[in-house]
Protein backbone atom coordinates (compact mmCIF):
# COMPACT_ATOMS: atom_id res chain seq x y z
CA UNK A 1 0.00 0.00 0.00
CA UNK A 2 2.85 2.37 0.88
CA UNK A 3 4.49 1.65 -2.51
CA UNK A 4 1.24 2.41 -4.32
CA UNK A 5 0.88 5.73 -2.47
CA UNK A 6 4.51 6.58 -3.17
CA UNK A 7 3.97 6.02 -6.91
CA UNK A 8 0.92 8.26 -6.78
CA UNK A 9 2.81 10.98 -4.90
CA UNK A 10 5.65 10.80 -7.40
CA UNK A 11 3.16 11.01 -10.27
CA UNK A 12 1.59 14.10 -8.70
CA UNK A 13 5.01 15.69 -8.27
CA UNK A 14 6.01 14.97 -11.89
CA UNK A 15 2.73 16.26 -13.35
CA UNK A 16 2.90 19.37 -11.17
CA UNK A 17 6.46 19.99 -12.31
CA UNK A 18 5.47 19.57 -15.98
CA UNK A 19 2.69 22.12 -15.53
CA UNK A 20 5.02 24.53 -13.75
CA UNK A 21 7.54 24.28 -16.58
CA UNK A 22 4.82 24.68 -19.22
CA UNK A 23 3.04 27.62 -17.61
CA UNK A 24 6.15 29.52 -16.49
CA UNK A 25 7.75 29.15 -19.92
CA UNK A 26 4.53 30.13 -21.72
CA UNK A 27 3.88 33.12 -19.41
CA UNK A 28 7.44 34.48 -19.67
CA UNK A 29 7.40 34.02 -23.47
CA UNK A 30 4.19 36.03 -23.68
CA UNK A 31 5.46 38.80 -21.41
CA UNK A 32 8.83 39.09 -23.16
CA UNK A 33 7.09 39.45 -26.53
CA UNK A 34 3.97 41.09 -25.16
CA UNK A 35 3.27 43.32 -28.16
CA UNK A 36 3.27 40.36 -30.52
CA UNK A 37 1.09 38.38 -28.10
CA UNK A 38 -1.41 41.26 -28.02
CA UNK A 39 -1.51 41.28 -31.83
CA UNK A 40 -2.14 37.53 -31.95
CA UNK A 41 -4.93 37.63 -29.36
CA UNK A 42 -6.40 40.76 -30.97
CA UNK A 43 -6.63 38.93 -34.29
CA UNK A 44 -8.08 35.79 -32.76
CA UNK A 45 -11.46 34.82 -34.25
CA UNK A 46 -12.78 33.91 -30.80
CA UNK A 47 -11.75 36.48 -28.21
CA UNK A 48 -10.71 39.57 -30.22
CA UNK A 49 -13.13 41.83 -28.37
CA UNK A 50 -11.62 40.93 -25.00
CA UNK A 51 -7.96 41.10 -26.02
CA UNK A 52 -7.18 44.09 -23.76
CA UNK A 53 -7.67 42.07 -20.54
CA UNK A 54 -7.09 38.52 -21.80
CA UNK A 55 -3.51 39.36 -22.84
CA UNK A 56 -2.76 40.26 -19.21
CA UNK A 57 -4.99 37.69 -17.54
CA UNK A 58 -3.55 34.60 -19.24
CA UNK A 59 0.17 35.01 -18.32
CA UNK A 60 -0.73 36.24 -14.81
CA UNK A 61 -2.98 33.20 -14.23
CA UNK A 62 -0.29 30.87 -15.57
CA UNK A 63 2.23 32.29 -13.07
CA UNK A 64 -0.24 32.16 -10.16
CA UNK A 65 -1.13 28.54 -10.94
CA UNK A 66 2.58 27.68 -11.14
CA UNK A 67 3.07 29.21 -7.68
CA UNK A 68 0.16 27.20 -6.24
CA UNK A 69 1.55 24.00 -7.76
CA UNK A 70 4.96 24.61 -6.20
CA UNK A 71 3.51 24.80 -2.64
CA UNK A 72 2.30 21.41 -1.41
CA UNK A 73 -0.35 22.92 0.87
CA UNK A 74 -2.04 24.62 -2.10
CA UNK A 75 -1.21 22.07 -4.79
CA UNK A 76 -4.74 20.70 -5.13
CA UNK A 77 -5.97 24.23 -5.88
CA UNK A 78 -3.20 24.59 -8.41
CA UNK A 79 -4.16 21.32 -10.08
CA UNK A 80 -7.84 22.24 -10.22
CA UNK A 81 -6.95 25.67 -11.64
CA UNK A 82 -4.61 24.07 -14.18
CA UNK A 83 -7.37 21.65 -15.19
CA UNK A 84 -9.76 24.62 -15.62
CA UNK A 85 -7.32 26.73 -17.66
CA UNK A 86 -6.28 23.78 -19.83
CA UNK A 87 -9.95 22.98 -20.48
CA UNK A 88 -10.47 26.56 -21.68
CA UNK A 89 -7.39 26.31 -23.94
CA UNK A 90 -8.56 22.96 -25.35
CA UNK A 91 -12.12 24.13 -26.04
CA UNK A 92 -10.67 27.28 -27.64
CA UNK A 93 -8.62 25.21 -30.10
CA UNK A 94 -11.55 22.89 -30.81
CA UNK A 95 -13.76 25.87 -31.70
CA UNK A 96 -10.99 27.41 -33.81
CA UNK A 97 -10.64 24.21 -35.83
CA UNK A 98 -14.35 23.48 -36.25
CA UNK A 99 -16.44 26.64 -35.89
CA UNK A 100 -14.16 29.62 -36.40
CA UNK A 101 -14.45 31.90 -39.42
CA UNK A 102 -10.68 31.47 -39.89
CA UNK A 103 -7.67 29.87 -38.22
CA UNK A 104 -5.26 32.39 -36.64
CA UNK A 105 -1.64 32.08 -35.61
CA UNK A 106 -0.70 30.14 -32.49
CA UNK A 107 0.64 32.06 -29.53
CA UNK A 108 2.98 31.17 -26.75
CA UNK A 109 6.51 29.77 -26.80
CA UNK A 110 7.03 26.28 -28.18
CA UNK A 111 3.32 25.98 -28.96
CA UNK A 112 3.76 28.59 -31.68
CA UNK A 113 5.72 26.01 -33.68
CA UNK A 114 2.91 23.43 -33.53
CA UNK A 115 0.07 22.99 -35.98
CA UNK A 116 -3.38 23.52 -34.49
CA UNK A 117 -4.22 19.80 -34.58
CA UNK A 118 -0.96 18.90 -32.82
CA UNK A 119 -1.67 21.73 -30.37
CA UNK A 120 -5.10 20.21 -29.63
CA UNK A 121 -3.58 16.76 -29.03
CA UNK A 122 -0.92 18.33 -26.76
CA UNK A 123 -3.60 20.07 -24.67
CA UNK A 124 -5.71 16.94 -24.34
CA UNK A 125 -2.67 15.02 -23.01
CA UNK A 126 -2.02 17.71 -20.40
CA UNK A 127 -5.73 17.84 -19.53
CA UNK A 128 -5.67 14.10 -18.84
CA UNK A 129 -2.49 14.46 -16.80
CA UNK A 130 -4.14 17.10 -14.62
CA UNK A 131 -7.15 14.80 -14.14
CA UNK A 132 -4.88 11.93 -13.08
CA UNK A 133 -3.00 14.17 -10.62
CA UNK A 134 -6.25 15.47 -9.09
CA UNK A 135 -7.61 11.94 -8.68
CA UNK A 136 -4.37 10.62 -7.13
CA UNK A 137 -4.18 13.65 -4.84
CA UNK A 138 -7.65 12.95 -3.45
CA UNK A 139 -6.79 9.28 -2.92
CA UNK A 140 -3.45 9.89 -1.20
CA UNK A 141 -4.35 12.84 1.02
CA UNK A 142 -8.09 12.14 1.61
CA UNK A 143 -8.91 15.79 1.09
CA UNK A 144 -11.89 17.65 2.43
CA UNK A 145 -12.71 20.83 0.60
CA UNK A 146 -15.40 23.22 1.80
CA UNK A 147 -17.99 21.33 3.89
CA UNK A 148 -18.27 18.13 1.86
CA UNK A 149 -15.88 15.33 1.10
CA UNK A 150 -13.91 16.12 -2.05
CA UNK A 151 -15.23 14.08 -4.97
CA UNK A 152 -12.66 14.45 -7.76
CA UNK A 153 -14.64 13.12 -10.72
CA UNK A 154 -17.73 15.25 -10.00
CA UNK A 155 -15.54 18.27 -9.32
CA UNK A 156 -13.65 17.85 -12.60
CA UNK A 157 -16.88 17.38 -14.57
CA UNK A 158 -18.27 20.54 -12.98
CA UNK A 159 -15.10 22.48 -13.83
CA UNK A 160 -15.04 21.05 -17.35
CA UNK A 161 -18.61 22.09 -18.18
CA UNK A 162 -18.25 25.52 -16.56
CA UNK A 163 -14.99 26.18 -18.43
CA UNK A 164 -16.53 25.00 -21.70
CA UNK A 165 -19.56 27.21 -21.14
CA UNK A 166 -17.33 30.20 -20.39
CA UNK A 167 -15.33 29.69 -23.59
CA UNK A 168 -18.49 29.33 -25.70
CA UNK A 169 -19.96 32.49 -24.12
CA UNK A 170 -16.77 34.46 -24.81
CA UNK A 171 -16.73 33.21 -28.41
CA UNK A 172 -20.37 34.11 -29.13
CA UNK A 173 -20.14 37.47 -27.37
CA UNK A 174 -16.86 38.35 -29.08
CA UNK A 175 -18.29 37.43 -32.50
CA UNK A 176 -21.25 39.73 -31.95
CA UNK A 177 -19.05 42.61 -30.77
CA UNK A 178 -16.56 42.21 -33.63
CA UNK A 179 -19.21 42.15 -36.33
CA UNK A 180 -21.60 44.81 -35.01
CA UNK A 181 -19.83 46.83 -32.27
CA UNK A 182 -16.23 46.55 -33.43
CA UNK A 183 -13.76 48.33 -31.08
CA UNK A 184 -11.36 49.00 -34.01
CA UNK A 185 -9.75 45.57 -33.99
CA UNK A 186 -9.10 44.12 -37.43
CA UNK A 187 -9.32 40.44 -38.22
CA UNK A 188 -6.68 39.30 -40.63
CA UNK A 189 -8.05 36.03 -41.92
CA UNK A 190 -5.60 33.43 -43.19
CA UNK A 191 -5.23 34.00 -46.94
CA UNK A 192 -8.76 35.20 -47.91
CA UNK A 193 -7.13 36.31 -51.16
CA UNK A 194 -4.02 34.86 -52.81
CA UNK A 195 -1.75 36.37 -55.44
CA UNK A 196 -2.53 34.91 -58.89
CA UNK A 197 -0.59 36.89 -61.52
CA UNK A 198 0.48 40.35 -62.64
CA UNK A 199 0.93 42.25 -65.89
CA UNK A 200 3.51 44.94 -66.55
CA UNK A 201 1.66 47.91 -68.09
CA UNK A 202 4.88 49.92 -68.78
CA UNK A 203 3.23 53.17 -67.60
CA UNK A 204 1.67 54.35 -64.34
CA UNK A 205 -1.11 56.37 -65.98
CA UNK A 206 -3.61 53.50 -66.17
CA UNK A 207 -6.77 53.08 -64.11
CA UNK A 208 -9.43 50.36 -64.05
CA UNK A 209 -12.35 51.49 -66.22
CA UNK A 210 -14.54 48.48 -65.56
CA UNK A 211 -15.13 44.76 -65.91
CA UNK A 212 -17.56 43.29 -68.42
CA UNK A 213 -18.07 39.98 -70.19
CA UNK A 214 -15.13 38.29 -68.49
CA UNK A 215 -12.70 41.05 -69.48
CA UNK A 216 -11.11 43.85 -67.51
CA UNK A 217 -10.77 47.25 -69.22
CA UNK A 218 -8.13 49.85 -68.40
CA UNK A 219 -8.35 53.54 -69.20
CA UNK A 220 -5.38 55.88 -69.49
CA UNK A 221 -5.36 59.42 -68.11
CA UNK A 222 -2.80 60.65 -70.66
CA UNK A 223 -4.45 58.98 -73.67
CA UNK A 224 -8.21 58.85 -72.93
CA UNK A 225 -9.27 57.39 -76.29
CA UNK A 226 -7.08 54.29 -75.92
CA UNK A 227 -8.38 51.34 -73.90
CA UNK A 228 -6.48 48.17 -72.99
CA UNK A 229 -8.30 44.98 -72.02
CA UNK A 230 -7.38 41.49 -70.78
CA UNK A 231 -9.30 38.33 -70.07
CA UNK A 232 -10.06 37.52 -66.43
CA UNK A 233 -6.65 35.88 -65.90
CA UNK A 234 -4.73 38.79 -67.49
CA UNK A 235 -4.11 37.00 -70.79
CA UNK A 236 -5.30 37.78 -74.34
CA UNK A 237 -4.40 41.49 -74.36
CA UNK A 238 -6.36 43.74 -76.74
CA UNK A 239 -6.04 47.40 -77.67
CA UNK A 240 -9.21 49.41 -78.36
CA UNK A 241 -9.60 52.91 -79.71
CA UNK A 242 -12.68 55.00 -79.04
CA UNK A 243 -13.99 56.42 -82.31
CA UNK A 244 -15.05 59.97 -81.55
CA UNK A 245 -14.34 63.36 -83.10
CA UNK A 246 -16.10 65.97 -80.98
CA UNK A 247 -16.23 69.51 -82.26
CA UNK A 248 -15.15 72.36 -80.00
CA UNK A 249 -15.71 70.51 -76.71
CA UNK A 250 -13.10 71.82 -74.23
CA UNK A 251 -12.42 68.57 -72.42
CA UNK A 252 -10.41 68.94 -69.21
CA UNK A 253 -10.77 65.72 -67.23
CA UNK A 254 -11.94 62.75 -69.29
CA UNK A 255 -12.58 59.42 -67.63
CA UNK A 256 -13.90 56.20 -69.16
CA UNK A 257 -16.23 53.77 -67.42
CA UNK A 258 -17.15 50.35 -68.80
CA UNK A 259 -20.38 48.75 -67.59
CA UNK A 260 -22.31 45.93 -69.24
CA UNK A 261 -22.38 46.30 -73.02
CA UNK A 262 -21.50 49.98 -72.92
CA UNK A 263 -18.67 52.37 -72.28
CA UNK A 264 -19.16 55.93 -71.03
CA UNK A 265 -16.93 58.92 -71.70
CA UNK A 266 -17.33 61.42 -68.86
CA UNK A 267 -16.10 64.92 -68.09
CA UNK A 268 -17.95 66.70 -65.29
CA UNK A 269 -16.25 70.03 -65.92
CA UNK A 270 -18.00 70.47 -69.31
CA UNK A 271 -20.35 68.66 -68.31
CA UNK A 272 -20.87 65.75 -70.73
CA UNK A 273 -21.43 62.02 -70.76
CA UNK A 274 -21.24 60.14 -74.05
CA UNK A 275 -22.12 56.49 -74.49
CA UNK A 276 -21.12 53.80 -76.94
CA UNK A 277 -21.00 50.01 -77.27
CA UNK A 278 -17.87 48.04 -76.46
CA UNK A 279 -18.58 45.89 -79.52
CA UNK A 280 -17.39 48.68 -81.85
CA UNK A 281 -16.13 51.47 -79.51
CA UNK A 282 -18.11 54.13 -81.38
CA UNK A 283 -19.79 57.01 -79.54
CA UNK A 284 -23.45 56.91 -80.56
CA UNK A 285 -25.32 58.67 -77.78
CA UNK A 286 -25.04 61.80 -75.66
CA UNK A 287 -26.79 62.39 -72.35
CA UNK A 288 -28.36 65.79 -72.93
CA UNK A 289 -28.88 68.41 -70.21
CA UNK A 290 -26.42 66.69 -67.90
CA UNK A 291 -25.62 68.99 -64.94
CA UNK A 292 -22.06 69.67 -63.78
CA UNK A 293 -20.67 66.83 -61.67
CA UNK A 294 -17.53 65.91 -59.78
CA UNK A 295 -18.01 62.15 -60.03
CA UNK A 296 -20.59 59.96 -61.75
CA UNK A 297 -21.43 56.28 -62.13
CA UNK A 298 -23.84 54.71 -64.66
CA UNK A 299 -26.58 52.62 -63.04
CA UNK A 300 -27.91 51.35 -66.36
CA UNK A 301 -27.70 52.42 -70.01
CA UNK A 302 -29.83 55.53 -69.45
CA UNK A 303 -29.50 56.39 -65.75
CA UNK A 304 -26.55 57.95 -63.94
CA UNK A 305 -25.96 58.67 -60.26
CA UNK A 306 -23.62 61.61 -59.71
CA UNK A 307 -22.30 64.06 -57.15
CA UNK A 308 -22.23 67.78 -57.82
CA UNK A 309 -21.85 71.12 -56.01
CA UNK A 310 -25.45 72.16 -56.59
CA UNK A 311 -26.47 72.01 -52.93
CA UNK A 312 -26.91 74.92 -50.54
CA UNK A 313 -23.81 77.15 -50.48
CA UNK A 314 -22.33 74.98 -53.24
CA UNK A 315 -22.30 71.94 -50.95
CA UNK A 316 -21.96 68.42 -52.36
CA UNK A 317 -25.21 66.69 -53.24
CA UNK A 318 -26.16 63.36 -54.80
CA UNK A 319 -28.28 63.48 -57.95
CA UNK A 320 -29.86 60.94 -60.29
CA UNK A 321 -30.05 61.71 -64.01
CA UNK A 322 -32.41 59.90 -66.41
CA UNK A 323 -31.77 60.23 -70.15
CA UNK A 324 -35.13 58.68 -71.13
CA UNK A 325 -37.08 61.24 -69.13
CA UNK A 326 -35.98 64.29 -71.16
CA UNK A 327 -32.78 64.57 -69.17
CA UNK A 328 -34.60 64.89 -65.86
CA UNK A 329 -32.43 65.20 -62.75
CA UNK A 330 -33.60 64.48 -59.21
CA UNK A 331 -31.45 65.64 -56.30
CA UNK A 332 -31.30 63.77 -52.98
CA UNK A 333 -30.21 66.48 -50.57
CA UNK A 334 -30.60 64.36 -47.43
CA UNK A 335 -28.07 61.65 -48.35
CA UNK A 336 -24.83 63.56 -47.75
CA UNK A 337 -24.69 65.05 -44.25
CA UNK A 338 -22.67 68.21 -43.64
CA UNK A 339 -20.30 68.46 -40.65
CA UNK A 340 -18.12 71.47 -41.47
CA UNK A 341 -18.50 73.06 -44.91
CA UNK A 342 -20.57 70.59 -46.94
CA UNK A 343 -17.86 70.27 -49.61
CA UNK A 344 -14.61 68.86 -48.28
CA UNK A 345 -16.23 67.16 -45.29
CA UNK A 346 -18.66 65.27 -47.57
CA UNK A 347 -16.05 64.31 -50.15
CA UNK A 348 -15.82 60.60 -50.86
CA UNK A 349 -16.06 57.65 -53.23
CA UNK A 350 -19.22 57.05 -55.24
CA UNK A 351 -19.85 53.59 -56.66
CA UNK A 352 -22.76 51.40 -57.67
CA UNK A 353 -23.63 47.75 -57.08
CA UNK A 354 -25.11 46.47 -60.35
CA UNK A 355 -26.17 43.15 -58.84
CA UNK A 356 -27.90 44.62 -55.77
CA UNK A 357 -29.03 47.82 -57.51
CA UNK A 358 -27.60 49.92 -54.69
CA UNK A 359 -25.84 53.29 -54.66
CA UNK A 360 -22.81 53.19 -52.35
CA UNK A 361 -21.02 56.29 -51.05
CA UNK A 362 -17.98 56.12 -48.74
CA UNK A 363 -16.73 59.29 -47.03
CA UNK A 364 -13.01 60.05 -47.25
CA UNK A 365 -12.62 61.76 -43.89
CA UNK A 366 -14.99 59.97 -41.51
CA UNK A 367 -15.95 56.42 -40.62
CA UNK A 368 -19.22 56.31 -42.51
CA UNK A 369 -20.71 54.91 -45.68
CA UNK A 370 -24.15 55.28 -47.24
CA UNK A 371 -26.26 52.65 -49.00
CA UNK A 372 -29.19 53.91 -51.08
CA UNK A 373 -31.65 52.35 -53.51
CA UNK A 374 -31.58 53.00 -57.24
CA UNK A 375 -34.04 55.88 -56.80
CA UNK A 376 -31.85 57.47 -54.11
CA UNK A 377 -33.90 56.36 -51.11
CA UNK A 378 -31.74 55.80 -48.03
CA UNK A 379 -31.25 52.14 -47.05
CA UNK A 380 -28.44 52.31 -44.52
CA UNK A 381 -25.93 54.61 -42.86
CA UNK A 382 -23.12 52.24 -41.93
CA UNK A 383 -19.94 52.76 -39.92
CA UNK A 384 -16.46 51.55 -40.70
CA UNK A 385 -14.58 50.07 -37.74
CA UNK A 386 -12.29 53.03 -37.05
CA UNK A 387 -13.28 55.74 -34.56
CA UNK A 388 -13.14 58.93 -36.68
CA UNK A 389 -16.76 60.05 -36.53
CA UNK A 390 -16.04 63.67 -37.50
CA UNK A 391 -13.88 64.84 -40.40
CA UNK A 392 -10.48 66.16 -39.27
CA UNK A 393 -9.91 68.88 -41.84
CA UNK A 394 -8.99 72.58 -41.82
CA UNK A 395 -10.50 74.92 -44.40
CA UNK A 396 -9.56 78.44 -45.46
CA UNK A 397 -11.98 80.77 -47.27
CA UNK A 398 -10.65 83.13 -49.98
CA UNK A 399 -12.01 86.00 -52.11
CA UNK A 400 -14.79 87.12 -49.77
CA UNK A 401 -15.67 83.54 -48.84
CA UNK A 402 -16.41 82.60 -52.45
CA UNK A 403 -13.52 80.13 -52.66
CA UNK A 404 -12.28 77.57 -50.18
CA UNK A 405 -9.32 75.25 -49.91
CA UNK A 406 -7.67 72.87 -47.50
CA UNK A 407 -5.34 74.79 -45.18
CA UNK A 408 -3.69 71.61 -43.82
CA UNK A 409 -3.26 68.04 -45.07
CA UNK A 410 -6.53 66.17 -44.41
CA UNK A 411 -6.81 63.13 -42.15
CA UNK A 412 -7.88 60.49 -44.68
CA UNK A 413 -9.86 57.58 -43.23
CA UNK A 414 -11.08 55.72 -46.31
CA UNK A 415 -8.99 56.09 -49.46
CA UNK A 416 -10.71 53.81 -52.01
CA UNK A 417 -13.73 51.55 -52.22
CA UNK A 418 -15.26 48.92 -54.46
CA UNK A 419 -18.42 46.85 -54.19
CA UNK A 420 -19.52 43.44 -55.44
CA UNK A 421 -22.85 41.84 -54.61
CA UNK A 422 -23.39 42.40 -50.86
CA UNK A 423 -19.75 43.06 -49.97
CA UNK A 424 -18.13 46.47 -49.65
CA UNK A 425 -14.32 46.58 -49.81
CA UNK A 426 -12.71 49.71 -48.35
CA UNK A 427 -9.04 50.65 -48.51
CA UNK A 428 -8.48 52.08 -45.04
CA UNK A 429 -5.71 54.52 -44.11
CA UNK A 430 -6.05 54.17 -40.32
CA UNK A 431 -4.15 51.58 -38.28
CA UNK A 432 -6.28 49.70 -35.77
CA UNK A 433 -5.48 48.25 -32.35
CA UNK A 434 -2.94 45.42 -32.01
CA UNK A 435 -1.59 45.91 -35.53
CA UNK A 436 1.91 45.61 -36.87
CA UNK A 437 3.58 48.82 -38.15
CA UNK A 438 5.66 46.78 -40.58
CA UNK A 439 2.56 45.44 -42.34
CA UNK A 440 1.22 48.96 -42.88
CA UNK A 441 4.47 50.02 -44.53
CA UNK A 442 4.43 47.01 -46.84
CA UNK A 443 0.78 46.91 -47.92
CA UNK A 444 -2.56 48.60 -48.43
CA UNK A 445 -5.15 47.28 -45.98
CA UNK A 446 -8.60 46.34 -47.26
CA UNK A 447 -11.54 46.05 -44.83
CA UNK A 448 -14.55 44.00 -45.94
CA UNK A 449 -18.14 44.75 -44.87
CA UNK A 450 -21.39 42.93 -45.54
CA UNK A 451 -23.77 45.84 -46.03
CA UNK A 452 -26.79 43.52 -46.24
CA UNK A 453 -26.23 42.86 -42.50
CA UNK A 454 -24.30 46.05 -41.66
CA UNK A 455 -21.45 43.88 -40.37
CA UNK A 456 -17.65 43.96 -40.51
CA UNK A 457 -16.22 40.65 -41.79
CA UNK A 458 -12.43 40.71 -42.08
CA UNK A 459 -9.37 42.50 -43.42
CA UNK A 460 -6.48 41.58 -45.70
CA UNK A 461 -3.37 43.25 -47.15
CA UNK A 462 -2.61 44.03 -50.80
CA UNK A 463 1.18 44.18 -50.84
CA UNK A 464 3.22 46.93 -52.48
CA UNK A 465 5.30 46.32 -55.59
CA UNK A 466 8.68 48.07 -55.72
CA UNK A 467 7.52 50.50 -53.03
CA UNK A 468 4.45 51.39 -55.11
CA UNK A 469 1.09 51.23 -53.35
CA UNK A 470 -2.27 50.29 -54.82
CA UNK A 471 -3.90 53.18 -56.71
CA UNK A 472 -7.22 51.57 -57.73
CA UNK A 473 -9.01 48.24 -57.55
CA UNK A 474 -12.13 46.43 -58.82
CA UNK A 475 -13.83 43.14 -58.00
CA UNK A 476 -15.61 40.18 -59.50
CA UNK A 477 -17.07 37.16 -57.68
CA UNK A 478 -13.71 35.37 -58.10
CA UNK A 479 -10.98 38.00 -58.40
CA UNK A 480 -9.64 41.31 -57.12
CA UNK A 481 -7.80 43.44 -59.69
CA UNK A 482 -5.48 46.21 -58.52
CA UNK A 483 -3.29 48.81 -60.21
CA UNK A 484 0.00 49.02 -58.30
CA UNK A 485 2.51 51.40 -59.89
CA UNK A 486 3.00 50.19 -63.48
CA UNK A 487 1.45 46.78 -62.82
CA UNK A 488 -2.00 45.26 -63.03
CA UNK A 489 -2.16 42.65 -60.26
CA UNK A 490 -4.66 39.80 -59.93
CA UNK A 491 -5.66 38.24 -56.61
CA UNK A 492 -7.98 35.25 -56.33
CA UNK A 493 -10.68 35.08 -53.64
CA UNK A 494 -10.73 31.98 -51.48
CA UNK A 495 -13.76 30.29 -49.92
CA UNK A 496 -13.98 32.64 -46.93
CA UNK A 497 -14.92 35.59 -49.15
CA UNK A 498 -16.76 33.83 -51.97
CA UNK A 499 -19.04 32.18 -49.40
CA UNK A 500 -19.92 35.60 -47.98
CA UNK A 501 -21.11 36.93 -51.33
CA UNK A 502 -24.88 36.76 -51.60
CA UNK A 503 -26.48 37.88 -54.81
CA UNK A 504 -29.68 39.83 -54.42
CA UNK A 505 -30.64 39.62 -58.07
CA UNK A 506 -34.37 39.10 -58.59
CA UNK A 507 -35.16 35.63 -59.87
Amino acid sequence: MELKDQIRKTTIEVISLLYILLFVYAAISKLLDFENFQVQVGQSPLVSAFASWITWAVPVLELIISLLLSIRKFRIWGLLSAFCLMTIFTVYIFIVLNYSSFVPCSCGGILEKMSWKVHLFFNIIFLLLAAVAIYFHSEVYELKLAINNFKPIKSMLFIFFCSTGLMIFLFLRSENIMHYENPFIRRYAKHPVVFFSQKDLKFNSYYIAGISGGRIYLGNYTSPSHIVSFDEKLNNERIHKIIFNPEKIPFKSIKITVSGRYFYLKDGTIPVIFRGKISDWKINNEFNSMPYFTTAEPMDSTTVVFRSNNGKKLANIIGIYSAVNKGKTVYKDSLLQQQIDGVFDTDGILTYSEMNHKIVYVYYYRNEFIIAGKTGSLVLRGRTIDTTTKAKIKISYLKNDTQRKMSAPPYVVNAKAAVHENLLFIHSKIKGRYENDKLWKQASIIDVYDFSHNAYLLSFPVYNLNDDKMSSFKLTSKYLYAIIGKNLVLYEFKDKLTNEMKSSNPK
